[in-house]
């Protein structure tokens, strides 16, 4: 009795409907438990940050410097005026060998080629490829939740049939007991029912060790408890445009190449900028008065200043073949990539195909595998057969019924990896 109440509460759990799962929610849960699924936050943090940075180059830019030094040789009057100078009482050092300088440096981009603006993009760019590889990575994870579900499901399978072998055998096991006891049986034929009866409870405890273990994993895997799930509908399989993440990856690594492009044909262009220089120091700017009177000073200097870099000009054209070299290889990524995704398509269409084919057999084979027992079992009631050949018939029946449900799964679960292929 308490087995019984055991099978009924584990069947009671399995087709529970108020709190199964679907495939769909599994999936979901697993892309927003995964630990991966934070990046897409690190990432655009890091971009924005990266962006604000490269934008504040339009800022002006101020230094602080303070220097001082010691000249072997310095600026002086020539030694005539020396002379000169002393007939007039006057004596002229020319400059100090220690000099000293604290002052302020500003620069002002005011036109720079769209250099700026191309390191910008770029690093915009290399924002979207890295958010476009974790959301590859994230769909992965897709196919690992498949697999678990639907060997979940098959396991669901097995303990329903398992269940209702067991049941069929017991409902045998007391035909037999009660023979016995009116002496039409022998004490053989039901112990050999009975053990029989014992081993598939034995099946059935370790298909519930399996479900349980599996079921943690898949709770794991989701950060959800998964208790029970249930069968997917049939999908609509696909018919559109190929929707995978890793096409979206490879178009936003040749956005890169397009950026990285654009940051090359700016580097040759002149830059104009606005620049400024204060300092308080000796000597000076005005070095005759310095000459003749050794102090410290203010001085200033401003103006613009155009600078171009020609030597860019040695390694642009290589550059620009290095970018169409990479354009190439991200176009072979994608095809191959493409090719290999065809290619598991029209594998998983022959497969659905051939599972079809195998189905319209399936619910016949058990009409018959049924049939066939059902008279076992009325042979063994007039003694026409013994137990043996009646629990041949019975392990044949679930034999067929096994293989049906095997053959559904396989079919759902090859319907489903091409919707997965396609991204539908």
């Amino acid at each position: 009795m308490r087995k019984k109440l055991l099978l009924l509460s584990v069947l009671a759990v399995l087709f529970s409907a108020v709190r199964a799962q679907s495939l769909e929610e599994c999936r979901q849960a697993a892309e927003h438990n995964y630990p991966i699924i934070r990046q897409y936050d690190l990432i655009a943090r890091t971009t924005e940050l990266t962006v604000r940075n490269i934008q504040k180059a339009w800022f002006p830019q101020i230094s602080v410097t303070a220097q001082g030094s010691y000249q072997n040789k310095v600026t002086a009057w020539p030694e005539n005026l020396q002379g000169l100078f002393a007939q007039m009482g006057l004596q002229l050092q020319g400059l100090s060998r220690d000099q000293y300088k604290v002052g302020i440096d500003v620069r002002q981009t005011l036109f720079d080629g769209g250099a700026i603006g191309s390191r910008r993009e770029i690093a915009r760019r290399e924002g979207a490829v890295q958010a476009a590889q974790t959301e590859v990575d994230l769909y992965k994870i897709g196919q690992r939740v498949h697999e678990m579900y639907f060997a979940l499901l098959l396991l669901d399978e097995q303990l329903r049939l398992n269940a209702d072998v067991n049941a069929l055998l017991r409902s045998n096991e007391q035909q037999l007991a009660a023979m016995l006891k009116s002496g039409t049986a022998s004490a053989s034929d039901f112990e050999n029912v009975k053990a029989e009866r014992l081993s598939a409870e034995q099946q059935q405890t370790e298909l519930l060790s399996q479900r349980q273990t599996l079921q943690r994993l898949l709770s794991l895997f989701c950060g959800i408890p998964v208790d029970s799930i249930r069968r997917p509908a049939v999908p609509n399989l696909p018919s559109g445009e190929n929707k995978r993440p890793e096409l979206r990856f490879f178009d936003r690594r040749l956005q890169l190449t397009d950026a990285q492009e654009k940051a090359l044909d700016a580097q040759l262009l002149p830059q104009l900028g606005f620049f400024a220089q204060g300092y308080y120091g000796n000597p000076g700017l005005n070095l005759f008065e310095d000459m003749m009177k050794r102090r410290w000073s203010w001085n200033v200097i401003a103006g613009l200043k155009l600078t171009w870099n020609l030597s860019a000009l040695y390694t642009h054209r290589n550059e620009k073949s290095k970018l169409r070299v990479q354009r190439e290889l991200i176009e072979n990524a994608r095809q191959l990539f493409l090719f290999n995704n065809r290619l598991d398509e029209t594998q998983q269409s022959e497969n659905i195909r051939r599972f079809r084919a195998i189905a319209q057999r399936d619910g016949e084979i058990i009409a018959l595998r049924t049939a066939v027992r059902k008279a076992a079992e009325s042979k063994l009631a007039h003694g026409v057969i013994d137990v043996n050949g009646l629990l041949r018939e019975i392990n044949k029946e679930n034999a067929a019924k096994t293989q049906q449900a095997i053959h559904e799964i396989d079919m759902l679960k090859a319907m489903y990896d091409q919707k997965f292929s396609h991204n539908e």
